[in-house]
């Protein structure tokens, strides 16, 4: 019996240990399914509320690509969902074999005791049983034993009851889980259909596009010409700052358009090695967002043979999001560019992080802040009805790839 037992412990440490982790992960996967289902929504509010906007056929199919995007990211949560549901449903159903098979053993032996004692149920018998010892001692260690053996017998019987209690459970469990998995396949199948028909739509729209291919290549090197502007106007504030902080600090500037490095004081340079130490680890500059453009050259989305460059990453946020710094630092700047609408430069040692797009700012120049503080709103363009920041991190006069610095980018 004591062998069976630990058979039946081990067994469960084995089908029982990896549940709390599937929990947790199932938990985060739920999460994340929601969180993509409620921007499929808006999309799709946004894009219905477009229809009756004079759109650009390049933004209906950035729109649209979004939308597919965000949608085949939905469907590969829920199939991850689905496959460790099915997993739980295994660790499950090896927990009620370990469970039956014990209860099977369990209700054997009780019934042997039960058995047992009906044989020498009367009192007198027992009675006849202590006074037949031999002596004292004898009958002391039959007295434990009739002791010892009818706890044993109420201990099976609490077992019994236990497990059968918790064969219940894990029946009702298992239940739940199989219909959890099954809405989840119907709800994948739908998402699918969805699916093939917004590629019908790109489908659609990309025609429309290569019967012009001449009229939107001119339009999207427009937009590169005016994203470049920008990048001009950004890398001269920051050389603009650079040439201040160093006067302050007491170096010489020849030219304040000309200066490329920080003189950095001692409590700089703790920043800068404490930004530089969180490499990959920094949070993202809004809470929720995707990267809908990444940094350095790359095709066009729309029209791969044309190239374009991008000197950071555009994150593409929700209604009202908020802007938020990713490290503790110094507001050196807060700017109106053309076709940007407003900038934030926060500094931190001799990294400088620009977040533009921003309106509603709730910081000014020379306030410190705190890492994940709230510095804006992400602005949303009035005519596409989408939410996109640019974001950019420099090292100095440097530009580098916020996708090396911000976490899971």
């Amino acid at each position: 019996m004591r062998f069976l037992r630990v058979i039946y412990v081990i067994g469960l440490l084995l089908v029982c240990g990896p549940s709390y982790s599937q929990s947790t992960k199932q938990q985060q996967l739920e999460e994340e399914r929601q969180r993509l289902r409620e921007e499929i929504a808006q999309m799709k509010k946004l894009r219905e509320d477009n229809k009756q906007k004079e759109l650009s056929v390049l933004d209906q199919v950035e729109a649209i690509n979004s939308q597919i995007s965000t949608r085949e990211n939905l469907i590969k949560i829920t199939n991850q969902q689905a496959n460790l549901l099915t997993r739980e449903i295994n660790t499950n159903l090896k927990k009620i074999d370990v469970y039956r098979t014990e209860l099977k053993v369990l209700k054997e032996d009780y019934a042997k005791m039960i058995k047992k004692s009906y044989k020498s149920k009367s009192h007198q018998s027992r009675i006849m049983f202590l006074l037949s010892s031999s002596d004292f001692a004898q009958a002391y260690k039959r007295l434990q034993y009739m002791k010892q053996y009818n706890e044993h017998r109420k201990e099976q019987a609490e077992r019994i009851e236990g497990n059968t209690l918790e064969l219940q459970k894990l029946n009702r469990d298992l239940s739940k889980q199989k219909e959890n998995k099954q809405d989840l396949i119907v709800e994948n199948r739908e998402a699918q259909e969805k699916l093939k028909e917004e590629k019908k739509e790109q489908q659609v729209l990309m025609a429309s596009i290569r019967k012009k291919q001449g009229v939107y290549t001119k339009q999207i090197k427009k937009k590169q010409e005016q994203a470049s502007a920008i990048d001009k106007a950004i890398e001269k504030l920051i050389r603009e700052a650079i040439a201040k902080a160093n006067k302050k600090a007491g170096k010489k500037v020849a030219n304040k358009g000309s200066a490329t490095t920080f003189a950095l004081t001692a409590e700089a340079k703790i920043l800068a090695d404490n930004f530089t130490s969180n490499k990959g680890k920094l949070p993202w500059p809004v809470g929720t967002g995707r990267v809908t453009k990444k940094f350095g050259r790359q095709p066009h989305p729309t029209l791969p043979n044309i190239q374009i460059n991008s000197s950071g990453v555009e994150i593409e946020t929700r209604k009202g999001e908020k802007a938020r710094a990713i490290f503790e630092g110094e507001v050196i700047a807060i700017q109106k560019l053309k076709g940007a609408s407003r900038l934030v430069q926060i500094r931190h040692g001799n990294y400088i992080t620009t977040y533009y797009n921003i309106e509603n700012i709730t910081v000014k120049e020379g306030q410190k802040v705190n890492t994940k503080q709230s510095i804006g709103e992400v602005r949303v363009n009035p005519t596409t009805g989408r939410a996109i920041m640019k974001f950019l991190i420099y090292q100095n006069a440097k530009r580098l790839n916020p996708q090396s610095w911000i976490y899971r980018m």
